[in-house]
């Protein structure tokens, strides 16, 4: 699953300019831990295909090596999703964050201290908290251990990968859970309309995730879509269609009612 042999560009930055009414409609999707913009790479292309704005950014620490994600702060992730929010904010009307995992973390942290930013969250299997005693001794661990194995590419079709890193890197780990921790903190400040997919057999997350951003969000409109026959990267997985048409359906809903 590591990086090398990605093809030319998917685990680069990804922007597609819309056109016609679509065109004012824009969308920042945002990946996971490890991971990297291939895994939100045919998501974004379903909706540049209908004449939608899109953004996929590379999150700080990612795509290059795992020991660079040893070297960022969390707050450098949100930040790099208010400056893609801007940019579509230059030529889009209506603006959706889309987030997989810590990339559903991330979205919900810009929801609540950003809400004049975005008309929508749309998120996959996000994170809202690291369970277990495990995590008390993460600073520990992270000062005898530069990296643990990887948790990624948890995918059900076979041959196919989110090109992440191929490590887990601990100081990483550190702030990670500090993101979490403040992200849950301030979900009952968002009030956007959300959409939630939920693998059932998710081999990296417990659903306990799942159940505290439903239990704890303070948005009105809420739903939870559960999905079958993926497992966590399920935007690349057997029900990468099922997220994209009912994602489609809530924007365009959404935009409406604008």
């Amino acid at each position: 699953m590591a990086i090398e042999g990605a093809p030319a560009g998917l685990i680069d930055d990804y922007a597609v300019r819309g056109s016609g009414f679509h065109g004012k409609i824009g969308i920042v999707f945002v990946h996971g831990f490890t991971g990297s913009p291939s895994s939100m790479r045919p998501w974004a292309e379903f909706f540049g295909a209908r004449g939608y704005t899109v953004r996929v950014p590379k999150l700080p620490g990612h795509g290059t090596k795992w020991q660079d994600l040893n070297k960022v702060s969390w707050q450098e992730w949100p930040a790099r999703v208010v400056e893609e929010l801007n940019e579509l904010h230059k030529v889009c009307e209506t603006v959706f964050l889309f987030g997989l995992s810590m990339g559903g973390a991330t979205s919900l942290y810009v929801a609540a201290h950003h809400a004049e930013l975005i008309d929508g969250i749309v998120l996959v299997n996000p994170m809202a908290h690291i369970p277990g005693i495990t995590i008390k001794f993460a600073p520990i661990l992270a000062r005898l251990r530069s990296h643990l194995p990887s948790v990624g590419n948890d995918i059900k079709r076979p041959n196919v990968s989110e090109y992440g890193y191929d490590a887990l890197p601990t100081k990483g780990v550190l702030q990670l859970n500090k993101l979490l921790k403040s992200a849950r903190s301030t979900l009952g400040l968002i009030n956007k309309p959300m959409l939630l997919f939920h693998s059932v057999e998710d081999h990296t997350l417990p659903v306990s995730n799942t159940e505290i951003v439903m239990a704890e969000i303070g948005s009105d409109k809420k739903q939870r879509i559960e999905l079958v026959n993926s497992y966590h990267v399920a935007t690349l997985d057997y029900d990468a269609e099922v997220i994209f048409e009912n994602s489609l359906i809530f924007v365009q809903d959404i935009s409406k009612v604008r």
